[in-house]
């Protein structure tokens, strides 16, 4: 990517991981299913594997941000790369010893979920060390971020689709495993100092807190916090519209208009309007006010999601998901940036963690909704729904007083103090 060049290898080391992490969750998340469907010829069994891994999943998010906020942040990013990596390899050895039931994927997946979680927190919490010591602009380094997960999300499935049709189930696993390993390995590139936690002023006597203790310090710094509650909620809201339109919405709508196929094409708009958007505010982000790329992201965002939520024509729907991508890769990147300088350094594992773990566990919950609605009101129902879901949260953005003033500390916030306190 053009955007790359010239940068030094501490960002380029966590942007390339990053990717490789992302990519082999999304081929992990196409193949995976196929793969059970094919051993156990059951897809009450691949529905089993997902359910099974959900909470665990979840649960590993809250906890393991404690884990993250006491050990060295780059640490924590390889030992959950290499977690993903080992419980996606040991399903192709173990096919070789005893050959794959329901019961090891339930396991591995088990496993696997105690670092999918935790792996995204990991990575979250080093973004402010690889902004400091890597000399590059903290809404650049989001905008190549955002646009990165984009690509990933556009190859994942391909790459899935392409190596199932040319390899057996045990080559894809282990293609699957060496995304990850690999991203392990770029993120050993970063220099062990950057994932140093600074400004760590809690001394001995927090060292000896309790797990439990310093989880709810953290909670207590995200639940008191009205920046960090509105910001939280708009990004709740945000994975619930656009997993339950792409995970049960537009799939029944698609079907019902005997065009199946098209659910391809808009997913793939929208994945191509995030790219734009988050290569738009690497470019950018750092010029003009905040505030005008904050209400360009939601209101295009609302914008999109209306024209898909209406339901009106498969080429409008197209055209909205594009929409709704390219204002989601505005806002997203925004918010990023908005995190790496507002949430406090030692408590970072804590609140990331959390709010992961709500996203996570947002997603199966909205498509679980979507479907009652789908099933007893109709399609169209349940879209208009999810559109006034994502409208609410845009006048609660909009509204917000904690949203108001974005702006660096150097220009304003110093002057009227911290946007997150960190007071137990």
């Amino acid at each position: 990517m053009v955007l790359t060049r010239g940068m030094k290898l501490v960002p380029v080391a966590y942007l390339a991981s990053y990717l490789l992490s992302l990519l082999g969750n999304s081929i992990a998340g196409v193949a995976l299913p196929l793969i059970v469907l094919q051993v156990t010829g059951s897809a009450l069994g691949a529905g089993a594997v997902a359910a099974a891994t959900a909470l665990p999943a979840v649960l590993a998010g809250l906890v393991m941000g404690v884990v993250i906020d006491r050990i060295n942040r780059r640490t924590s990013s390889v030992v959950t790369d290499l977690v993903s990596a080992a419980s996606i390899a040991a399903l192709p050895v173990i096919d070789l010893i005893t050959g794959l039931s329901l019961g090891w994927f339930i396991l591995f997946g088990i496993i696997g979920s105690l670092g999918d979680v935790p792996g995204m927190t990991a990575r979250d919490a080093l973004l402010p060390a690889i902004v400091r010591h890597g000399g590059i602009p903290s809404e650049r380094l989001m905008g190549i971020r955002e646009a990165l997960g984009a690509v990933a999300l556009l190859l994942g499935p391909a790459a899935a689709g392409t190596l199932m049709v040319l390899f057996d189930g045990s080559t894809v696993l282990w293609v699957t495993a060496a995304t990850s390993f690999t991203a392990a390995l770029l993120t050993l590139l970063i220099p062990h100092r950057v994932g140093t936690i600074v400004g760590d002023n809690e001394g001995e006597g927090a060292t000896r807190a309790s797990g439990w203790a310093q989880l709810r310090d953290g909670w207590g710094v995200l639940f008191r916090s009205p920046f960090l509650v509105v910001t939280t909620t708009l990004s709740l809201a945000s994975v619930v519209v656009l997993g339950s339109l792409q995970g049960l919405i537009l799939p029944v709508y698609f079907t019902l208009l005997g065009q199946p196929g098209m659910l391809g094409f808009v997913l793939t708009a929208l994945a191509t309007g995030t790219l734009i958007g988050g290569t738009i505010y690497a470019i950018a982000g750092s010029r003009g006010r905040r505030r005008t790329w904050f209400l360009s992201g939601l209101n295009g965002s609302a914008l999109g999601f209306g024209i898909v939520a209406a339901l009106p024509s498969a080429w409008a729907v197209f055209a909205g998901a594009f929409v709704a991508g390219l204002s989601s890769g505005l806002f997203g990147s925004l918010i990023g940036v908005l995190m790496i300088e507002r949430i406090p350094e030692r408590m970072r594992g804590r609140i990331m963690g959390t709010q992961n773990a709500m996203l996570t566990a947002a997603v199966p919950v909205g498509i679980v909704i979507a479907a009652v609605l789908t099933e007893y009101a109709g399609v169209n129902v349940a879209a208009i729904t999810l559109g006034a879901v994502w409208l609410i949260a845009v006048v609660l953005g909009v509204a917000a007083p904690s949203l108001r003033n974005l702006e660096p500390e150097t220009e304003s916030t110093r002057s009227s103090g911290p946007a997150v306190t960190e007071s137990a």
